[in-house]
């Protein structure tokens, strides 16, 4: 079958850090009916910060999805010709020689390294590694991780042979391929942008030899044939799921934002590589690989789906429609006199405040349940509104605004986020947008680029209601700069 075939379909996985799921889509990024798969699985959080999944548990994950796809369609099976993949970033695995887990998968979540990463500080000039790496030196990154466990584990330090992304292991695991992608290993914080390959600095004041590390490709070809695949077919290496997210909810344009509300959130925008290589990347924002010609920047917070599950929970809210009205109602969110500091599981962007913890401020004997989780709520958007006005430095105010994720499941938040965020926003087309982006980057690198996506719903903000997140957010930024004098090692 040629590349240029439309009879081919694409086999796309998206493996994130709480569920993989996987579908076939057809040469124009339309998903094929019946063929979806979803398996979920747990991280596991320990006391002292850390945030682990199972190895074993993920790659069975992954194995089983696969195999359900393909499957569903078996008349189809010959005309898979390409695999496109998404995979959470910044996941951290240690292998021996013969490709055998010596550690769990270390997540993004994963704060034990924060006291490294903290020393990173004090040794590196951290703005020159932000501009070299497009990281911040923070506990979510590989070289504060690495540092970690060298201290705290040296013998298992010692036995690891490679330290890879856990998408790279099942890789190997399905298809023998032993190389990554540029993409993944952007997000480690060990790569160098500039340069396109492993940064040999942080690679010796993180004691592992680039040797250690993939070698980065952007496909492979598998030594082992995979049931209902075409023979050869191409596997494209992984990108990371927030670059998948902005293709395949079709914020591809420089000046369009994808907004992501899951169990975290994220505002990302993709540009051009010539174009991130002109212009700097505000500190506070990461600056992540696509592929050769594209890079995403933007910034993500910790705390989103996963806060408003543990309100409902340890407040004991119930989730029915009376209790949505109250912690959605838009007047009220505007005038709650509750200010919160949402880092409940460490936060990130755009402070990366990786000591603090969650703060709630204004609390009287009028409180009630539900205005807890308001403000929680409009705490964590007025996050994502500090990250759209970095985003937009030099450039202005982004020109379209695409919201995915399971923030989709309620219209009622979706108006609140416009409102906390002070823009109109378009509901993404494509709910499931990590998964489609995998099969519209296979395309594109078969030279088969999907047809646009129509607009979405656009939901309007109230530009009164606005101006009174905008004082509301202020004050946010204010208790947490106040805490930041407080404790200086905060900073």
């Amino acid at each position: 079958m040629s590349k240029g075939s439309t009879d081919l379909l694409v086999l796309a996985l998206d493996i994130g850090s709480s569920s993989t799921r996987t579908a076939l889509f057809d040469c124009r990024a339309r998903r094929l009916r019946g063929t979806d798969a979803t398996k979920s699985y747990t991280i596991r959080y320990t006391p002292d910060g850390g945030a682990e999944l199972s190895p074993l548990t993920l790659s069975r994950a992954v194995q089983r999805c696969v195999r359900v796809s393909l499957a569903s369609q078996p008349q189809h099976q010959s005309r898979v010709a390409a695999l496109g993949t998404s995979s959470f970033w910044h996941g951290l695995l240690g292998l021996d020689r013969a490709w055998k887990p010596l550690t769990p998968i270390y997540t993004w979540a994963d704060l034990r390294g924060s006291d490294a990463a903290r020393a990173l500080r004090k040794r590196l000039s951290e703005r020159e590694n932000h501009a070299r790496t497009g990281c911040m030196l923070h506990a979510s990154f590989w070289p504060a991780k690495l540092t970690w466990l060298r201290q705290t584990q040296p013998k298992m330090f010692r036995r690891v042979a490679r330290w890879v992304s856990p998408v790279d292991w099942i890789f190997h695991e399905l298809f023998g391929t032993t190389v990554s992608s540029s993409s993944m290993a952007s997000g480690t914080g060990l790569y160098n942008l500039h340069r396109g390959t492993w940064d040999e600095k942080l690679c010796a004041i993180c004691h592992v030899h680039p040797s250690q590390l993939p070698v980065l490709r952007e496909s492979a070809s598998p030594t082992r044939s995979v049931r209902g695949v075409a023979s050869p077919a191409l596997i494209f290496t992984a990108i990371g799921d927030g670059a998948a997210g902005n293709l395949g909810s079709g914020a591809e344009r420089c000046g369009t934002v994808a907004i992501n509300v899951g169990t975290s959130a994220a505002a990302r925008m993709i540009r051009s590589s010539r174009e991130g290589a002109k212009q700097k990347v505000p500190m506070g924002l990461f600056q992540y690989v696509v592929d050769d010609d594209r890079r995403v920047i933007g910034g993500a917070v910790s705390n989103a789906g996963n806060l408003r599950q543990w309100a409902l929970r340890e407040l004991r809210l119930g989730k029915g429609a009376a209790t949505h009205r109250l912690i959605f109602a838009r007047p009220a969110a505007a005038n709650d006199t509750l200010v919160a500091l949402p880092f409940w599981a460490g936060e990130r962007s755009p402070t990366w405040p990786d000591h603090q913890l969650g703060v709630i401020d204004g609390l009287t004997q009028a409180t009630k349940a539900p205005d807890i989780l308001r403000a929680l709520n409009s705490a964590v958007f007025y996050r994502l509104a500090q990250i759209l006005e970095l985003i937009g430095d030099g450039g202005g105010p982004p020109e379209r605004i695409i919201v995915s994720g399971g923030i989709l499941q309620s219209m009622a938040a979706v108006r609140l986020l416009a409102d906390a965020i002070g823009h109109d926003v378009e509901i993404a087309r494509e709910q499931e947008a990590s998964l489609r982006g995998a099969a519209v980057h296979a395309l594109q690198q078969l030279g088969r680029p999907a047809p646009n996506l129509p607009r979405g719903i656009l939901i309007r903000h109230d530009g009164k209601l606005a101006a009174k997140h905008r004082k509301r957010r202020a004050r946010q930024i204010e208790l947490e700069m106040l805490l930041r004098v407080r404790d200086p090692d905060l900073l």
